[in-house]
């Protein structure tokens, strides 16, 4: 296995690790009966709650895009040490979004963001180049 599938694979747990850090205060928040209910209203979720919730969404959007730069660069035989340090940079900034997000660091949380989406774009690049 490539470094960047096994980053991927890394990946998808974290978006698992996500989702309990997030259902619990969820539900502690809003209760059973609302999170197990139909949800054919909007949930209003606030606090902390809300925000790892909305971290928990912001990945899946950022997964697709790093399982393309992973796909991209493995089906190629493109693997080199440069793209392996983009898949671990894409992962450390993923890691490090989610208390950033959940304490509400405005401009540390966008950093960390933009960290992680510039290692998935330079791994497209370095594949296409």
């Amino acid at each position: 296995m490539t470094p960047e599938l096994t980053v991927l694979a890394l990946a998808a747990l974290l978006q698992y690790i996500q989702f309990v850090l997030m259902s619990v205060p969820l539900n502690l928040q809003l209760g059973p009966k609302a999170t197990a209910g139909p949800r054919d209203e909007a949930l209003e979720i606030k606090g902390i709650p809300g925000r790892l919730f909305r971290a928990f969404n912001n990945h899946f959007e950022a997964l697709i895009l790093f399982t393309i730069a992973v796909i991209v660069v493995t089906l190629s035989d493109q693997s080199t040490p440069y793209t392996a340090a983009c898949a671990w940079t894409y992962l450390i900034a993923r890691i490090l979004y989610i208390p950033a997000y959940a304490i509400g660091v405005p401009f540390l949380r966008t950093l960390i963001f933009v960290v992680g989406f510039a290692a998935t774009l330079a791994m497209i690049l370095s594949a296409l180049i």
